[in-house]
């Protein structure tokens, strides 16, 4: 059984957001993997040639939204 659960990396130990489902002494095996943006996850979906550094420009930036925002009478 495999669990997913959120974590923050504090003064040398990550915490974890929530209780585990664990007995008390239960051995486990611990794999860390650094959270990723949907914009990071979703890279080359497209067939897009540019960097994810652009990717997430473009999905972020207010000026390329599309459609653009109503005008405001």
């Amino acid at each position: 059984m495999t669990i997913t659960v959120e974590a923050i990396y504090e003064n040398g130990m990550p915490k974890l957001k929530q209780p585990l489902p664990l007995q008390e002494h239960e051995k486990v095996q611990v794999s860390i993997q650094p959270a990723t943006s949907w914009v990071e996850e979703t890279y080359g979906m497209c067939g897009f040639k540019g960097t994810a550094e652009e990717a997430d420009l473009f999905a972020m930036d207010a000026d390329l939204d599309f459609p653009p925002p109503a005008e405001e009478p």
